[in-house]
Protein backbone atom coordinates (compact mmCIF):
# COMPACT_ATOMS: atom_id res chain seq x y z
CA UNK A 1 0.00 0.00 0.00
CA UNK A 2 1.04 3.51 0.77
CA UNK A 3 3.85 3.65 2.18
CA UNK A 4 3.37 5.96 4.63
CA UNK A 5 0.80 3.39 6.32
CA UNK A 6 3.10 0.86 6.37
CA UNK A 7 5.51 3.10 7.74
CA UNK A 8 3.25 3.74 10.32
CA UNK A 9 1.77 -0.04 10.91
CA UNK A 10 5.74 -0.81 11.65
CA UNK A 11 6.05 1.62 13.83
CA UNK A 12 2.79 1.20 15.97
CA UNK A 13 4.44 -2.70 16.36
CA UNK A 14 7.66 -1.14 17.49
CA UNK A 15 9.89 -1.49 14.38
CA UNK A 16 11.17 1.57 12.79
CA UNK A 17 12.36 2.05 8.94
CA UNK A 18 15.81 3.46 8.27
CA UNK A 19 17.03 3.63 4.45
CA UNK A 20 13.93 2.77 2.94
CA UNK A 21 14.39 -0.91 4.92
CA UNK A 22 12.59 -2.34 8.22
CA UNK A 23 15.01 -1.98 10.83
CA UNK A 24 17.31 -1.00 8.31
CA UNK A 25 17.70 -4.59 7.45
CA UNK A 26 14.86 -5.78 5.09
CA UNK A 27 13.65 -3.91 2.04
CA UNK A 28 10.28 -5.09 1.78
CA UNK A 29 7.59 -4.46 4.05
CA UNK A 30 5.49 -7.88 3.44
CA UNK A 31 7.34 -11.15 3.09
CA UNK A 32 7.43 -14.69 3.97
CA UNK A 33 10.09 -16.17 6.30
CA UNK A 34 12.00 -13.16 7.25
CA UNK A 35 11.31 -14.46 11.17
CA UNK A 36 14.03 -11.99 13.25
CA UNK A 37 11.78 -9.38 11.79
CA UNK A 38 8.35 -11.16 11.76
CA UNK A 39 6.46 -8.66 14.30
CA UNK A 40 7.28 -5.86 11.75
CA UNK A 41 7.25 -7.87 8.37
CA UNK A 42 3.77 -9.54 7.42
CA UNK A 43 2.45 -12.33 5.17
CA UNK A 44 -0.57 -10.37 4.34
CA UNK A 45 -0.40 -9.24 0.71
CA UNK A 46 -1.06 -5.95 -0.69
CA UNK A 47 -2.78 -6.62 -3.55
CA UNK A 48 -4.65 -4.14 -6.66
CA UNK A 49 -6.60 -4.79 -9.65
CA UNK A 50 -5.45 -3.28 -13.01
CA UNK A 51 -7.22 -3.20 -16.22
CA UNK A 52 -5.14 -5.13 -19.16
CA UNK A 53 -5.43 -3.52 -22.50
CA UNK A 54 -4.21 -5.00 -26.14
CA UNK A 55 -0.57 -4.37 -25.57
CA UNK A 56 -0.53 -6.26 -22.20
CA UNK A 57 0.80 -9.42 -23.05
CA UNK A 58 3.12 -10.77 -20.31
CA UNK A 59 3.31 -10.51 -16.52
CA UNK A 60 6.77 -10.03 -14.39
CA UNK A 61 6.73 -11.34 -10.74
CA UNK A 62 10.11 -10.90 -9.13
CA UNK A 63 11.61 -9.78 -5.84
CA UNK A 64 13.62 -6.97 -4.89
CA UNK A 65 16.79 -8.41 -5.88
CA UNK A 66 15.66 -7.37 -9.43
CA UNK A 67 13.62 -4.25 -8.83
CA UNK A 68 16.89 -2.76 -6.66
CA UNK A 69 18.84 -2.71 -10.13
CA UNK A 70 16.05 -2.66 -13.22
CA UNK A 71 12.85 -0.28 -13.61
CA UNK A 72 9.53 -2.07 -14.38
CA UNK A 73 9.54 -0.31 -17.56
CA UNK A 74 13.33 -1.37 -18.41
CA UNK A 75 12.07 -5.16 -17.10
CA UNK A 76 9.68 -4.71 -19.74
CA UNK A 77 11.75 -3.67 -22.83
CA UNK A 78 14.41 -6.97 -22.02
CA UNK A 79 11.98 -9.16 -22.20
CA UNK A 80 9.09 -8.24 -24.44
CA UNK A 81 10.10 -9.86 -27.38
CA UNK A 82 11.09 -13.24 -25.93
CA UNK A 83 8.33 -15.83 -26.30
CA UNK A 84 9.48 -18.67 -24.01
CA UNK A 85 8.94 -17.74 -20.43
CA UNK A 86 11.71 -19.95 -19.38
CA UNK A 87 14.82 -17.55 -21.28
CA UNK A 88 12.72 -14.02 -20.38
CA UNK A 89 13.16 -15.04 -16.83
CA UNK A 90 16.27 -16.02 -17.55
CA UNK A 91 17.23 -12.76 -19.28
CA UNK A 92 16.40 -10.65 -16.26
CA UNK A 93 18.39 -12.61 -13.65
CA UNK A 94 21.47 -12.12 -15.41
CA UNK A 95 20.52 -8.60 -15.82
CA UNK A 96 20.43 -8.17 -12.49
CA UNK A 97 23.49 -9.90 -11.45
CA UNK A 98 25.51 -7.68 -14.65
CA UNK A 99 24.27 -4.67 -12.72
CA UNK A 100 25.43 -6.27 -9.22
CA UNK A 101 22.50 -6.98 -7.45
CA UNK A 102 23.71 -7.87 -4.04
CA UNK A 103 20.40 -9.36 -3.14
CA UNK A 104 18.72 -12.92 -3.77
CA UNK A 105 17.08 -12.91 -7.10
CA UNK A 106 13.96 -14.67 -8.34
CA UNK A 107 12.09 -13.60 -11.70
CA UNK A 108 8.80 -15.33 -12.71
CA UNK A 109 7.85 -14.48 -16.44
CA UNK A 110 4.46 -15.58 -17.85
CA UNK A 111 3.02 -14.88 -21.62
CA UNK A 112 -0.65 -14.42 -21.57
CA UNK A 113 -2.04 -15.19 -24.83
CA UNK A 114 -4.22 -12.79 -26.86
CA UNK A 115 -7.22 -14.68 -27.26
CA UNK A 116 -7.51 -15.26 -23.52
CA UNK A 117 -8.00 -11.55 -22.92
Amino acid sequence: GDDSHEIERISEAGGYVFNGRVNGILAVTRALGDSSLKQFVIGNPFTTETDLDDEDDLLILACDGLWDVCSDQEAVDLVRGESDPARASQILLDHALSNDSMDNITTMVFRMPRDNL
